[in-house]
């Protein structure tokens, strides 16, 4: 198998990219940038550490993320499942990157930039819901926005009406799977419903 080692080998390869892949780059939220990430309720953060990489699905009842200004967003840490991996990360090396996702839309807005973690009492009562406050918060300074091509996700017809996970394995078989049957199964499955209802926020 061959690899390819070299900067100039990947780019000999590949050949430039088109003008406008250049010239869409912002460095801070333009009022069209900001209207597409505003109407953003799902985020994927990606951040690297000493332990390595991770992705982490973010979502929200509206808006994921928050504009404190042009060069500011901030993003809340609701209730997971307490790994914090993406914390962890940010709190050794502050890169971050954040894909933004509109449902019905191929087009994903990448934001690119620098993070700190805080746990700020006047920040995280701004995102106050149903009586509860996100544990911390994300402060993001951007670097970088512009938008992914779309080819990604229309050649996997994401938004297409079909259903097709029904026959995914379940979590609950997953984790039964993993333990060799001393945690998940059925059970797992049948309360997570009621306990994701009560620990949402």
């Amino acid at each position: 198998m061959q690899f390819l080692n070299s900067l100039e080998e990947l780019q000999s390869h590949y050949g430039q990219p088109g003008e406008a892949a250049l010239r869409k780059v912002a460095h801070s939220l333009t009022p069209l940038y900001r209207k597409w990430i505003m109407a953003s309720r799902l985020c994927i953060v990606s951040t690297v550490g000493p332990d390595g990489a991770d992705g982490s699905p973010r979502g929200d009842d509206g808006p994921v993320v928050t504009e404190l200004d042009p060069s500011t967003l901030v993003l809340p840490d609701w209730r997971g499942n307490n790994r914090i991996d993406t914390l962890r990360n940010i709190v050794r090396d502050p890169r971050i990157s954040l894909m933004f996702i509109v449902p019905g839309s191929n087009n994903v807005v990448r934001v690119n930039g620098q993070a700190r973690v805080t746990v700020d009492e006047e920040l995280r009562a701004r995102f106050e819901f149903k009586g509860k406050q996100p544990r911390s918060v994300i402060v993001i300074e951007i670097e970088e926005i512009y938008s992914q091509c779309a080819r990604a996700l229309m050649r996997a017809r994401t938004w297409s009406s079909a259903d097709e996970s029904a026959e995914l394995p379940t979590i609950g078989e997953i984790l039964a799977e993993q333990t060799h049957g001393e945690e998940g199964g059925k059970t797992y499955d049948d309360d997570w419903k009621a306990r994701a209802a009560n620990t949402m926020w």
